[in-house]
């Protein structure tokens, strides 16, 4: 009797809750794995787990010391799969992959698929102990860059000349006009006060987190070079004490700007403005949001009250800083290539962050001191009266001067911060998943990051063909499906269950060009092009179809402020417009409105399983699923229809019929219903130009 073939695409596991229980699992705790294959189509399936991950070679799967145990296929009704389970004790982290017996041949599973030989690098991950909290799976957040949001105190607005700053001097903007090149030193006004009166917007958008850019007193509109991290920069929150005077033609050195002083230093500002923020969090949590802070700790600015370049603190009366004087207190905090005594004062041979010497970088293994400071200011935010939510890290990768340094001083900063807040996130900015990611993800040090790897940067190049700055153009990538796949399967190999389900989805942010702008195509830059190209030969429709994936894959969707509006823009500064209140475009609003909602209503989007069901050219098509309910999603970023057999048995849909809940195409968005029959596990499905749809399957 001939053998059955294996059917290789029906074989199935993952890290989420279907597959592994309990999903948030303790030390010591005795879990249930689980594989699915098709049904009597496995000989014997097996688990194997690597107690020692330093040592897995991706071409030998014996050079781990490896556990393996036998599983045993469950008494299901499921007509088409069987389920394979075990049950072990996990004292500590592990990794692991399946093999399965058919026909006298083994095959291998792990996260990149079925294969004939293993590669380690794919294998599962299980690290008990390492809980997230239950808000952040999955959220909705909200991305606001706070001076281009909304303005709502002009009392706290930065004045024309106020002071110098990278050879500019500062200059309210107006709201609406086309940024400069060189914007860092240009405020449109908006700030805490401003969001506050957009909560009840935000609410009603659907946003569950806040991201809020830099906050504290710094320079620069973009608050990425932290002058005072203990305080909430007045121009964003209270401006009680004022007075002093601006810089003028014949009086262009920092020395005269006596009015920045006087709102940056003084005490009853800065505590104003931190009692604000207090009140902002508290007035967030009232709505059901959650906040995050932007950490910018590897690096501060060159006015920061340690450095004191501008001489700001030392006419205000503070300590001595480090530029000017070689027995300041904090001198120790930076890096010095000439320490001769004659160097001070004004000595410029401090260590900036990329030989940036506006960023001066922040000496840690040398400074104990410094490293208690920082700490402590990662507890206050997050601890009463303030209450935050969780930090963002800015560039956390490149704190300290060697790696093993890097990690100690993240497992440090994560006790501090959890035994202050226990329901409080680290999420990481973090490019290029190396393979090194994973070293800083195992519930130690941080807890998620910023998912460009595993989305921004293969989505993007899928759907538009240019890099996520549109300064380079690789045609051939967009719609190369198969491209796509294998990047997302690859990056996202490199996340735990826990990072994953959260890590940071985004289509724009403060540091790349708006997603709208990329639909164009086009490369440029706000100096080389202007403003009216990065508006030029946009499609909604891409737009859309990046909107439903980014709604419907894991991971937090996040929504840089603007996007729902249909703001564009190139990399920063074109992408820090001022929110267009009033002219926002409607399509767009109510697209994003109608996926937040979509999103709200089916929980499995935040936590189910994700497989991909066909690929081709220009169309990619996968299920989210979990036991209660199943979505497909169909996306064509083809310039012409396409009609497709989609196998949607895959997801455990043999018959029936799959009903159309959304789509989006020709500018239009479609919530009728439309039943399409499966059969034999097959739903023929058409699917318009640039067009994207979700469906769900009927039980």
């Amino acid at each position: 009797m001939p053998i059955k073939p294996l059917i290789r695409e029906a074989v199935f596991s993952d890290e989420t809750r279907q597959f592994v229980s309990p999903y948030d699992a303790r030390p010591g705790d005795t879990v249930t794995f689980t594989l699915r294959t098709a049904k009597d189509n496995a000989d014997a399936v097996t688990i194997h787990f690597a107690d020692n991950e330093e040592a897995e070679d991706p071409t030998r799967p014996d050079s781990a010391k490896e556990t393996r145990c036998g599983m045993i296929r469950g008494q299901s009704d499921d007509p088409l799969f069987d389920y394979y389970t075990v049950s072990v004790p996990i004292q500590s982290s592990v990794r692991y992959y399946f093999t399965v017996t058919h026909g006298g041949r083994t095959f291998y599973y792990n996260k990149e698929g079925l294969f004939d030989v293993l590669n380690t690098y794919y294998n599962f991950r299980l690290i008990p102990g390492w809980r997230m909290p239950d808000w952040s799976r999955g959220a909705l957040t909200y991305q606001i860059f706070v001076d281009r949001f909304y303005n709502g105190d002009p009392t706290n607005d930065v004045v024309d000349h106020e002071y110098l700053y990278l050879g500019t001097t500062a200059k309210a903007w107006p709201w609406g006009k086309d940024l400069q090149n060189l914007d860092v030193c240009n405020f449109c006004g908006g700030d805490l006060r401003g969001v506050m009166e957009k909560m009840p917007y935000l609410k009603s958008l659907g946003v569950e987190v806040l991201y809020l850019n830099p906050i504290f007193v710094s320079p620069s509109n973009h608050k990425y070079d932290a002058q005072d991290y203990d305080y909430v920069d007045p121009h964003y929150g209270v401006i009680e004490e004022d007075g002093g005077g601006v810089l003028r033609f014949e009086r262009t050195n920092n020395k005269y700007a006596t009015r920045y002083v006087k709102r940056v230093t003084s005490k009853v500002n800065l505590e104003k403005s931190n009692a604000l923020m207090a009140e902002f969090i508290a007035a967030a949590h009232d709505h059901g949001i959650r906040v995050i802070l932007d950490g910018v700790f590897n690096h501060c600015g060159d006015f920061n009250k340690w450095m004191d370049k501008a001489g700001f603190y030392k006419a205000a009366g503070w300590a001595d800083g480090a530029y000017h004087s070689a027995s300041s207190p904090y001198r120790g905090y930076f890096l010095w290539h000439n320490e001769d005594p004659d160097a001070w004062p004004g000595n410029d041979s401090y260590d900036g962050w990329w030989g940036n010497t506006a960023q001066p970088k922040l000496n840690y293994e040398d400074s104990p001191e410094l490293c208690d400071y920082i700490l402590k200011v990662a507890k206050k935010w997050v601890s009463p009266p303030y209450n935050a939510d969780g930090w963002r890290l800015d560039v956390p990768y490149d704190l300290g001067k060697t790696r093993e340094f890097n990690h100690k001083f993240w497992r440090r900063f994560r006790k501090a911060v959890k035994e202050a807040n226990p329901n409080a996130v680290i999420l990481a900015e973090h490019y290029h998943y190396n393979g090194e990611t994973q070293k800083w993800l195992q519930g130690d040090q941080w807890d998620t990051v910023m998912n460009y790897d595993a989305f921004m940067v293969p989505l993007t190049w899928f759907l538009t063909g240019v890099c996520k700055h549109s300064e380079e153009s690789r045609p051939h990538m967009r719609n190369d499906a198969m491209a796509f796949e294998n990047a997302m399967r690859y990056h996202m190999a490199q996340l735990p269950i826990q990072a994953l389900e959260t890590s940071m989805n985004q289509l724009s942010n403060h540091d790349h060009s708006r997603f709208l702008t990329r639909t164009n195509g086009m490369v440029g830059r706000l100096h080389t092009v202007g403003a009216r190209a990065a508006e030029r030969g946009i499609n909604k429709n891409i737009m859309m179809e990046a909107l439903v994936f980014q709604m419907t894959w894991p991971g937090a969707p996040t929504v840089y402020y603007g996007d729902e509006a249909g703001m564009m823009g190139w990399t920063d500064p074109d992408n820090r417009r001022t929110f267009p209140w009033g002219d926002e475009d409607p399509l767009l609003m109510e697209v994003h409105r109608a996926l937040i909602t979509l999103r709200r209503e089916y929980p499995m989007l935040r936590h189910g399983s994700v497989m991909f069901l066909w690929n081709n050219t220009g169309f990619i098509s996968y299920a989210r699923w979990d036991g209660e309910h199943t979505l497909i999603v169909a996306i064509n970023n083809n310039n012409k229809p396409i009609t497709v057999d989609l196998p949607v048995w895959k997801a455990g849909v043999g018959g029936g019929y799959i009903t159309s809940i959304l789509a989006t195409h020709d500018h239009y968005l479609n919530r009728l219903p439309l039943r399409h029959p499966v059969t034999d596990g097959f739903a023929k499905l058409a699917v318009p130009a640039h067009g994207a749809v979700i469906l769900e399957a009927e039980r």
